[in-house]
């Protein structure tokens, strides 16, 4: 994928998180967004699969852990969705390990309860931990 297909679906990302905290607001599980969200993005034709499962694997070797990413989008996007008071050290850890155990380039920590969405969300590039926030 290349970086201008990233940017265009960073942006609508970022715009049906808006529209799902609109039409829900603050305060509801993290399984409500995640349904809601799911949703949205079929709405608008983008490709997105939930609670896809990530193997552990060492040295070639799969471990027996599994991980489960809340929404991958178009094959290449992580989102790890939250409804939270307050984001966690070991949230970031949580999308960083996702990211890295996938090896994917992009990903977005979302938390809905927040007044403004906008506040809610952090992007997360592999192998670059500065959290940009939207």
């Amino acid at each position: 994928m290349e970086r201008e297909e990233y940017e265009r679906i960073g942006k609508e990302i970022v715009d049906c998180c808006l529209s799902v905290h609109r039409e829900m607001g603050p305060g509801l599980l993290e399984s409500v967004y995640e349904m809601s969200l799911m949703k949205e993005f079929e709405l608008r034709g983008i490709n997105a699969e939930c609670q896809v499962a990530v193997p552990l694997v060492y040295k070639g070797y799969e471990l027996s852990k599994e991980f489960r990413i809340d929404i991958l989008l178009e094959n290449e996007i992580v989102l790890e969705l939250k409804a939270t008071e307050t984001v966690s050290p070991t949230h970031i850890a949580q999308i960083i390990s996702y990211l890295k155990l996938t090896d994917k380039r992009l990903g977005y920590l979302i938390n809905f309860n927040v007044p403004l969405m906008k506040n809610g969300v952090q992007r997360f590039v592999n192998n670059y931990y500065k959290t940009i926030v939207i």
